[in-house]
């Protein structure tokens, strides 16, 4: 519970004191945990802020809602006489429960962020909580219990849901004034693309909120909206400057085009940006409601006079302009291995200095570095379907789909071989998406952080296609195409279910998931040496180990004489002789951090958003 001694006036201002005060006001009940089965309804050591929510789904899924009283002991007693209930992973109950430890365990309201998260991951927090609002908003819970209002919809009951929207939105309006906006403006312009996307989700998540529960006159009454939508002016000016800001990375210079990642490095045109460029720049195109805030932030906009911001409008064409751009580059670009997978990107041949006294090299992207990144196969996925809602054209559906079928495949989903299935095949084993550092335990803050982008990606592409016939923007599919489209998506749900289950037992005792899933799968039910952890990555990895310290990645001003081109070793790893319950691979390293509760977060809204198709 945030008390008021966290709530300082001289570090928050009146408003935030008040805000952080109300939040004070929310208390905590006693949480429920999740076993390798599904809803146990242990209770468990750590505090819940789901207001009694674990409570109403332990009754409601495990003793059935006419037994309700004495539940809690009952429960205890399953538990004390060793009893388990045997069911699979249910999705919804798991995603509420993975997203209430990532939340009490991780965030500071009176910090307003995830401590422990750096910059851009804490940005790529806020876009979960965003999104996994919208997934229980559309649940079939939040209907039963608020709309319906009848049976077990008691007027206490029917609190509960709104309750937990509320606490976690106010989650994100902190994050609001507690993310590092100063920092992060002078940082890679990939960075800056991360907020975007994350406050753009959160005015999605708002708008279909309040369009589902509130819009009651359909008009412009405020008193039937929620109240949340008088945030939605300062999270689109926020994502507006970040995209002005971002944008200056697109560069002809170089390559015929391209984002370059970094301008404190040598140009590196790499994919994570480049896809980050075309799903900013369609949502921008899409959601974005318009800004006619000139402060406080200096423009770097071309189109800013007397460093102020001009009004922007919404369904501006530019940004769907630069997404289009931005897709050509990139498919042209031969960022493809021989797996159709995204390797990491492109230096520049010869370059040193560019202009001036420098030269720009052979000018062509021609350098490639083959490292393949998980994250790399996800955030284009969600700009493919932004461009199909914001063009009509189906090829860029047909592309999504070629490159989850290239993912699925290259984690050893279609092998059949036990042997052959342990061995990596691209971007994972045994059907488990993994990070090349998973195995050896030696991920950064950035590896923990790629699989949860990439399912949540992943989700944004599969989600069902409007029907209908539509004069503009958004369009809306035709029977048929919207019929291929579920099809499609449902095929990939038993390798969902597969990653989902594997993360799930990589949990401990507090919730907590792993970073390395494939463990989880084979945990408990293998080997020493049917443990393989060998991985075949050709690229330089240097979102785990580092920017190596020579000429293609370091501007000359950065290297002091004489210097080496560095080769960083993996880490040695050593499987123990004797694996049992108390081994967890899963400790080393970083151990288990908001990073690695995202990815669980993730994969279980994927699996109950696309595998499970919204039911909760």
């Amino acid at each position: 519970m945030i008390t008021r001694s966290a709530c300082p006036r001289t570090l928050w201002g009146t408003f935030s004191l008040y805000f952080c005060l109300l939040l004070s006001g929310f208390g905590t009940t006693r949480g429920f945990q999740l076993d390798d089965a599904g809803l146990s309804g242990i209770p468990s050591s750590r505090p819940s802020t789901s207001f009694e929510l674990s409570e109403l789904l332990v009754n409601q899924k495990v003793l059935g809602s006419s037994q309700r009283e004495g539940s809690i002991s009952q429960a205890q007693r399953l538990r004390n006489e060793g009893e388990r209930v045997a069911r699979p992973l249910e999705s919804f109950p798991a995603l509420l429960d993975a997203l209430d430890v990532m939340q009490s365990s991780f965030f500071e309201v009176w910090l307003g962020t995830w401590p422990k998260a750096i910059d851009w991951t804490a940005a790529v927090m806020g876009t979960h909580v965003s999104a996994s609002l919208s997934s229980i908003t559309r649940s079939d819970w939040y209907r039963k219990e608020v709309v319906a209002a009848t049976g077990l919809g008691t007027s206490h009951n029917a609190t509960i849901p709104e309750n937990l929207i509320n606490h976690y939105f106010s989650h994100s309006l902190s994050f609001y004034y507690g993310e590092n906006a100063f920092a992060l403006r002078g940082q890679a312009f990939d960075d800056m693309l991360w907020v975007v996307l994350g406050w753009m989700e959160s005015i999605k998540f708002i708008n279909l909120h309040s369009s589902l529960h509130y819009d009651y006159s359909k008009g412009t009454n405020t008193s039937s909206l929620w109240y949340a939508k008088q945030f939605i002016p300062a999270f689109a000016h926020r994502a507006r400057v970040f995209y002005d800001l971002a944008s200056k990375g697109w560069d002809t210079s170089l390559c015929g085009g391209g984002m370059i990642w970094s301008p404190y490095l040598t140009p590196y045109k790499n994919a994570i940006t480049n896809q980050l460029y075309i799903s900013a720049s369609v949502s921008m195109y899409l959601y974005f409601p318009g800004d006619y805030n000139s402060w406080p932030f200096i423009s770097m906009s071309k189109d800013s006079r007397d460093g102020k911001l001009p009004p922007a409008t919404p369904r501006d064409p530019k940004y769907l302009e630069a997404a289009v751009e931005g897709y050509k580059w990139l498919v042209s670009s031969n960022m493809t291995n021989n797996k159709g997978l995204y390797v990491d990107g492109f230096h520049i041949k010869g370059w040193h200095g560019g202009g001036g006294n420098g030269s720009i090299g052979s000018g062509r992207c021609d350098v490639r570095d083959e490292q393949v990144y998980t994250y790399n196969q996800g955030v284009i996925l969600s700009g493919l379907r932004g461009l199909w809602e914001a063009t009509g054209a189906e090829s860029y559906l047909e592309d999504g789909h070629d490159l989850i079928r290239n993912v699925i495949s290259a984690t050893g989903w279609d092998i059949e071989d036990a042997d052959e299935r342990r061995k990596w095949a691209g971007i994972g084993r045994n059907g488990i998406l993994e990070e090349s550092c998973d195995a050896r335990g030696f991920c950064s803050q950035d590896g923990q952080t790629f699989k949860g982008i990439f399912f949540h990606h992943m989700t944004a592409f599969c989600a069902s296609l409007p029907v209908g016939e539509a004069k503009e923007v958004p369009f809306r599919a035709g029977a048929e195409l919207a019929s291929l489209h579920k099809h499609s998506c449902q095929e990939y749900g038993p390798w969902i279910r597969h990653n989902a289950e594997a993360a799930y037992r990589t949990r401990d005792s507090t919730g907590k998931f792993g970073t390395w899933w494939t463990f989880g799968l084979w945990h408990g039910n293998t080997a020493r040496n049917d443990i393989d952890t060998n991985v075949s990555n050709e690229g330089t990895d240097y979102r785990n180990n580092g920017i190596p310290r020579n000429r293609l990645w370091r501007l000359a001003k950065d290297l002091v004489e004489p210097f080496l081109d560095e080769v960083i070793p993996h880490p040695d790893f050593t499987v123990p002789e004797n694996i049992n319950s108390l081994w967890d691979p899963n400790a080393r390293g970083r151990g288990r951090t908001v990073e690695t509760q995202s990815g669980g977060v993730a994969v279980l809204r994927a699996l109950q958003r696309v595998a499970d198709m919204g039911r909760g």
